[in-house]
């Protein structure tokens, strides 16, 4: 089993997302005999942000880096991914990520009855952190709705969220929201 585990938070061992994303890929690796981690570190080695040249393809070291990026993404069975809410939202490096995987003709085509995605097959772990409380489909959410519906848009449907929030309401929250999103992660 190929397994992409991609960190976001700028907040590195502090970060409760990424305590959630290493807590299942190493259920995963309890779970499975075979398990092979490609890992990426969007904090510390971020993807330059789409612009006009890297779009057109002008760039010959960004577009093997896009390649690289979206044959990650295609070759993973499962991905796994640490987004905390910044601002109702992801990081920017995280959306530089979405950015690169999502290309016409590799992870999703158009046809006469609208977009059909060509990354499927896979699972997706969103490890979600929040300091308040939004709840699930909160209309403020711009951070798991965004990244189900760019999974979808490219096929991948089967995705599950382990999600802490409150965790900047004080400790007592903090510490029951992480234990009930590790809880969940037991539970895969």
């Amino acid at each position: 089993m190929k397994v992409l585990h991609i960190d976001s938070s700028i907040m590195a061992d502090a970060s409760v997302s990424r305590q959630l994303s290493q807590a299942i890929v190493s259920r995963l690796s309890e779970k499975h005999a075979q398990v092979e981690v490609e890992y990426l570190d969007l904090a510390t080695q971020p993807i330059p942000h789409l612009d006009a040249e890297i779009l057109m393809g002008q760039n010959a070291e960004q577009s093997a880096l896009g390649e690289r990026i979206i044959q990650q993404y295609l070759d993973a069975d499962v991905v796994v991914i640490g987004a905390a809410m910044y601002n109702f939202g992801i990081t920017s490096t995280l959306k530089a990520w979405i950015d690169r995987i999502s290309v016409a003709g590799r992870t999703f085509k158009y046809t006469e009855n609208g977009p059909v995605g060509l990354a499927g097959d896979k699972k997706a772990y969103i490890a979600s952190s929040r300091g308040g409380v939004y709840g699930e489909n909160s209309p403020v959410d711009f951070q798991e709705s965004f990244l189900k519906t760019v999974f979808n848009f490219t096929g991948v449907t089967d995705v599950e969220i382990i999600r802490a929030e409150g965790v900047n309401m004080g400790p007592e929250l903090k510490d029951k929201a992480i234990a009930a999103a590790l809880a969940q992660v037991q539970a895969i």
